[in-house]
């Protein structure tokens, strides 16, 4: 195992960690910063794995929350309206999710080209939304109706498409349903934990047999510095999106999707 290989590791979780909860496609930034860096995990896992890094940061930046949750849970009827409406938004992204695993993993993770395309096309879908009048209907997170929660799911298998971004998915669909844009930032980091803990759990059963240590040492540095990085985005991208919305990623988007058909055309 090569020091170069865990320098990558590390950078890529934070790579990880500062894209996974933003608009702009983390399973992207990996893909793409791994075929230039010559990156090859085996069975893409680490690209899945490290996505634990982000999920505890979320349990970290929320467990005051996510507790008494927990406790409320048996006797609050807003509570349990609210954990089933993000149960019932993670349903399609599992089914589906199990069903396509090995097309998304032999097939879309492959193809750089499409996902340069994906994230271009994504950014110019975000500049389209960032213009648009839209008036809130919904600004309590816990008071979502339950089929509009199913409809965000419906949005969040979008991102099964290395590219489109599982937090930009979700975010727009929910906008575009009548949310604010804090609450639909919101309801995409909750949702996060059972989707990014499902593909997880998918992944490390379909590679068990294949994993080895010196995988499991390069997944383990990776999923550090996600962990790091994505405590600094959780607690700060709230208050951003609120603010300034997604110009800013919706740009990121377009560099990044141009710079990577750039080099795939140059370096192959």
């Amino acid at each position: 195992m090569a020091d170069q290989t865990i320098v990558e590791a590390l950078f890529l979780g934070v790579l990880e960690g500062l894209t996974e909860f933003i608009p702009v496609s983390s399973t992207a930034h990996l893909l793409l910063a791994g075929h230039f860096l010559g990156f090859d995990s085996t069975g893409k896992t680490f690209e899945v794995l490290i996505q634990l890094g982000a999920i505890m940061a979320i349990l970290t930046v929320y467990f005051g929350r996510l507790w008494q949750m927990l406790v409320s849970l048996p006797t609050d009827p807003k509570t349990r309206h609210f954990v089933g409406g993000i149960l019932l938004a993670f349903l399609p992204a599992a089914v589906i999710g199990a069903l396509a695993h090995d097309f998304i993993k032999t097939v879309l993770f492959e193809t750089p080209l499409l996902i340069c395309i994906v994230l271009i096309i994504g950014g110019f879908i975000l500049l389209w939304i960032d213009r648009l009048p839209l008036k809130p209907r919904y600004t309590d997170v816990t008071e979502y109706p339950l089929g509009l929660c199913f409809k965000i799911g419906l949005c969040q298998c979008l991102a099964m498409i290395p590219g489109a971004s599982r937090s930009g998915a979700t975010i727009a669909g929910a906008l575009l349903m009548g949310t604010d844009k804090r609450s639909a930032a919101e309801f995409s980091f909750f949702l996060a934990m059972p989707t990014m803990a499902g593909a997880f759990t998918l992944d490390l059963y379909k590679n068990r047999d294949v994993l080895t240590f010196d995988d499991a040492v390069i997944i383990g540095a990776g999923f550090i510095t996600a962990f790091i990085a994505g405590v600094f985005v959780v607690r700060y991208l709230l208050d951003y999106v609120s603010k300034h919305g997604f110009l800013l990623f919706a740009w990121w988007r377009i560099l990044v999707g141009s710079l990577g058909l750039i080099g795939l055309y140059f370096l192959g």
